[in-house]
């Protein structure tokens, strides 16, 4: 299995205090450590790549503040180092899609920040500035040709980003579970495409694995009978219970399970996982977590 990461991640500091903190990295790569794994470093995205998804003058609006640092939101800060993290990241899922692709593993995990899933076309929102699952399954269906993707994100936060980015493109299928009500708002069960490719999971508060991993199983019914060429999954791991962001109550176990049926429902379909980093806001759940989620990945490789 491959790992792509660079030090990049670190260099998107955030305020004092911020959820989305450099921290995170850091616990991200030490709950990885002892892993036979192929690290490579993740390249910078290609504006190609980014255009995809994004309009050139979003891509140098960004470029215009990195000299100095700035809120785009009350949620998203952008400094000195943050566009270069998350065009790594986008580098990262592009070359991860191009070597799972190309046979070289069967699956591959980006772990890179900012996370991306809250980027919409023009909008960085939630802590994100690009949408690196999206630009990622534009690239296999664009540049590699394929002609069916599944895009699963798990995240606690509906992947508002990804669903703007991908709703009018059909031959990607796109499903969200995501506590309801909570940040950023969207991601009803009656949002679902411009093609009906579209599927959202609303989950309770204080509801717990179990039942997310039952309503998960319709979810990867849906996705199989999409018959995916490449299943890209947004690993958002703030559905744990100790998250300080959202009330769900997941464990470390609830991962790794969702990740098992995942990565069977892409196998039936003789289809590579490429797995990004999304959020995750407790760092030692975030360790534990992001472990259990790679070594289920790198299961019978």
């Amino acid at each position: 299995m491959i790992l792509y990461s660079h030090d990049s991640a670190a260099g998107h500091a955030t305020p004092e205090g911020h959820a989305e903190q450099v921290a995170r990295y850091g616990a991200v790569m030490a709950g990885l450590e002892g892993l036979a794994l192929d690290r490579r470093a993740a390249p910078l995205g290609a504006d190609a790549d980014v255009l995809r998804c994004h309009p050139a003058r979003y891509l140098e609006a960004l470029r215009a503040g990195e000299s100095g640092s700035r809120m785009l939101d009350p949620d998203t800060f952008q400094g000195p180092g943050s566009l270069e993290a998350a065009l790594r990241a986008v580098g990262g899922a592009c070359a991860a899609v191009d070597a799972v692709l190309a046979g070289e593993a069967e699956a591959a995990f980006v772990a890179m920040r900012p996370p991306g899933h809250h980027a919409e076309r023009e909008t960085a929102m939630g802590f994100c500035l690009l949408g690196t699952a999206a630009i990622a399954a534009k690239r296999a269906l664009e540049h590699h040709g394929l002609g069916r993707v599944a895009v699963l994100d798990f995240d606690v936060h509906h992947g508002n980003g990804t669903q703007d980015l991908l709703w009018d493109e059909g031959r990607a299928f796109f499903a969200s579970s995501h506590q309801m009500p909570l940040y950023p708002g969207t991601g009803a069960a009656s949002e679902t495409g411009a093609h009906g490719q579209v599927m959202n999971v609303p989950l309770p508060p204080g509801s717990d694995g179990a039942l997310a991993l039952r309503e998960w199983e319709a979810v990867l019914e849906r996705a199989a009978a999409h018959r995916p060429q490449l299943v890209i999954v947004s690993a958002g791991f703030d559905a744990h219970a100790a998250d300080p962001l959202a009330q769900l109550d997941w464990d470390e176990d609830d991962f790794a399970a969702l990740t098992r049926m995942i990565r069977d429902m892409a196998r039936d379909a003789g289809a590579p996982v490429v797995s990004v980093l999304e959020g995750g806001y407790d760092l030692p759940a975030l360790g534990r977590s992001v472990r259990a989620h790679v070594t289920t990945l790198m299961e019978a490789e």
